[in-house]
């Protein structure tokens, strides 16, 4: 059975800025190109990294990065269903983080994924109390 992974906004930055951690999103990605992972990534959290770009080096460089990763294997999740809509609710009720990083962890929630992120910060709690899994990339 394949791994599905999920992609937060700031596992896409490292593997794009070639931060620290980007040879574990790299790795995924590897796992992708060879048909063992499904990687995805939810338009909200897909929205973070474009208007972040955006903000600091304008609209053409935001349109390039956003070329880039709809290049990979990546499955960009667009529709917001019923089930994502409220485990995202329920999520972002539950704990102090931001209304981007509950929909990445609905998101790997209810495809049962693992979600790649350097958030320790705002997850731990998470990663603690709730089925989701993490690759933590630092």
């Amino acid at each position: 059975m394949k791994k599905t992974y999920v992609l937060d906004a700031c596992a896409i930055i490292a593997a794009l800025s070639n931060e620290h951690g980007a040879d574990k999103v790299e790795s995924v990605y590897d796992e992708a190109v060879l048909g063992k992972a499904e990687i995805i990534v939810n338009i909200v959290n897909l929205l973070e990294v474009y208007y972040d770009d955006y903000r600091a080096h304008g609209k053409e460089s935001a349109d390039a990065i956003l070329g880039k990763i709809i290049s990979h294997p990546t499955k960009v999740v667009s529709e917001i269903n019923r089930e994502l809509f409220v485990e995202a609710g329920r999520l972002k009720a539950s704990y102090k983080i931001s209304l981007a990083d509950s929909f990445a962890l609905a998101q790997a929630k209810v495809t049962q994924g693992i979600l790649l992120t350097s958030d320790h910060h705002e997850f731990g709690a998470v990663e603690r109390n709730e089925d989701i899994q993490f690759l933590w990339i630092r």
